[in-house]
């Protein structure tokens, strides 16, 4: 997404809602008096069938740490919840005196409504500016979400779904010909792509997932040394091929210059590092995990500077077309870097923000021919958004929020043999939550309402799906 470059006309329309302001470092946590203590942005993040998480942000009221935000102001967090408005009974504690809030709610009963406040230092949280993203409001300051029911059958295994941690990366936010100044890390601090792909593998072993799947953009732009770094993060999940799994991005493709030269040559321009460090081969492929059939898609194996619509080769096409045909009854995923769709996104005036429209139309296609594809995984957009593709209701598109910065995570699939359940989970770290915090003032503070997931189902959905071919994982 980020290096897509609109036309004069999209240009204006995007920046007609905005206002451009500098922006500058970060100032430190202040100290602040409970009477300017103000907690905001509240986001019911993560809904399961027992647990739900929350998340928001304590700063001094009536200051600006240079990025159009409140200054951060450590504090106490709690949520207060139970199941009636006016009974509130139960307090669960957060993680210190922080400005970055995160607390996780458990032992909660599937299909119940619950009632809750955030609250620090005695004062409430106000929602963050998506509308519903703290689930249905109740006057100003309560809140209510209903639990899901379970996926049907037992549990089988988990999968993590990541995609856009950007190795390499130095300022987030910058959109190519968009007049929005990107924002940088804190001096001192680590790279924070750094910070957010390491929190992501720590967090997807901590909720169980068994294997991983990245769906492109590991880098910023396929230099070796960021290449390397990122398959070192990932090695830290487990073992590649075995436990978990890459596929290519645009910004992952072969590039021109001194600093790729020692690369191997690529197929369509310049030299493919991505190549030397994660595929021997064909960069798409196929795979088995517990019975289930993977399906890694190259959607940049074409030639260009990355910032157009994605595209599979004629030859990828036609393995791809192939290998759904021979196996069309098998349980299967699909996942690649653009998604085949990109509904209800305002930055798709770009016209990079997904597969070219030829070949989305005749993989749907093959997909109602494909009874056992069930899941197509997608990052790209940067943006958590859940569609059930049109001509083939039977598979649901996935797009999934960038690793890298606000919302700062991934998505886990977890498989029952009676269907499935995604899951948002943003990265707890304390360094993930500070710069998780800090990237959402992207595009002058309007990055969560492209990003975050107009809807708790955009982030959390459960689909019964019959997955009893199947086995669990070990």
């Amino acid at each position: 997404m980020f290096c897509c470059r609109p036309g004069r006309r999209d240009l204006l329309r995007l920046s007609a809602i905005v206002s451009g302001f500098a922006l500058t470092s970060m100032i430190g946590e202040t100290r602040a008096r409970a009477s300017d203590l103000r907690p905001v942005n509240l986001e019911l993040v993560t809904l399961t069938e027992t647990s739900a998480i929350f998340t928001w942000y304590t700063g001094v009221a009536g200051t600006d740490d240079g990025l159009g935000r409140m200054r951060p102001a450590a504090a106490d967090g709690e949520i207060r919840i139970g199941t009636r408005p006016g009974r509130l009974t139960r307090v669960i504690g957060g993680t210190g005196q922080t400005p970055y809030h995160y607390v996780e709610v458990t032992g909660l009963e599937p299909g119940r409504t619950y009632y809750y406040q955030a609250r620090s230092r005695g004062r409430t949280a106000s929602q963050t500016s998506v509308a519903g993203a703290a689930g249905t409001p109740l006057g100003s300051d309560t809140f209510s979400f209903t639990t899901p029911q379970p996926p049907p059958g037992r549990f089988l295994f988990a999968i993590a779904l990541c995609n856009d941690l950007h190795l390499g990366e130095t300022v987030a936010g910058l959109i190519g010909g968009l007049p929005f100044k990107g924002i940088s890390q804190v001096p001192g601090r680590p790279p924070y792509p750094k910070i957010m792909a390491e929190a992501m593998v720590r967090d997807a072993r901590r909720r169980g997932a068994t294997y991983l799947l990245a769906a492109g953009d590991v880098s910023s732009e396929a230099v070796p040394g960021d290449l390397d770094e990122a398959k070192r993060i990932l090695d830290g999940f487990g073992t590649y091929r075995r436990d978990y799994l890459v596929a290519r991005g645009n910004h992952d493709r072969a590039h021109d210059g001194s600093a790729y030269a020692a690369c191997q040559v690529g197929r369509w321009q310049g030299h493919d590092c991505f190549r030397d460090v994660f595929s021997d081969g064909p960069t798409y492929f196929s795979d088995e995990l517990s019975g289930l059939r993977v399906i890694g898609l190259d959607t940049y194996d074409k030639p260009g500077n990355g910032g157009d619509a994605g595209g599979l080769s004629p030859e990828q096409f036609a393995w791809f077309e192939a290998e759904l045909k021979a196996h069309r009854d098998q349980p299967t995923i699909v996942f690649g870097h653009h998604p085949l769709l990109s509904l209800d996104d305002p930055l798709a005036v770009s016209g990079g923000t997904s597969l070219n429209v030829g070949q989305t139309v005749e993989i749907m296609a093959a997909y109602d021919r494909t009874p056992g594809v069930f899941l197509h995984h997608a990052g790209h957009t940067h943006r958590n958004k859940r569609t059930v593709l049109p001509g083939s209701r039977h598979v649901t598109q996935q797009e999934v929020g960038a690793t890298k910065e606000y919302p700062g995570g991934f998505n886990l699939l977890r498989v029952h043999s009676g269907g499935f359940a995604l899951n948002f989970y943003k990265t707890r770290d304390d360094l993930a939550r500070e710069w998780s915090e800090r990237s959402r003032q992207e595009i002058n503070g309007l990055w969560p309402q492209f990003s975050f997931g107009p809807s708790v189902s955009d982030r959390n959905s459960v689909t019964a799906r019959d997955l009893s071919g199947l086995r669990a994982a070990r």
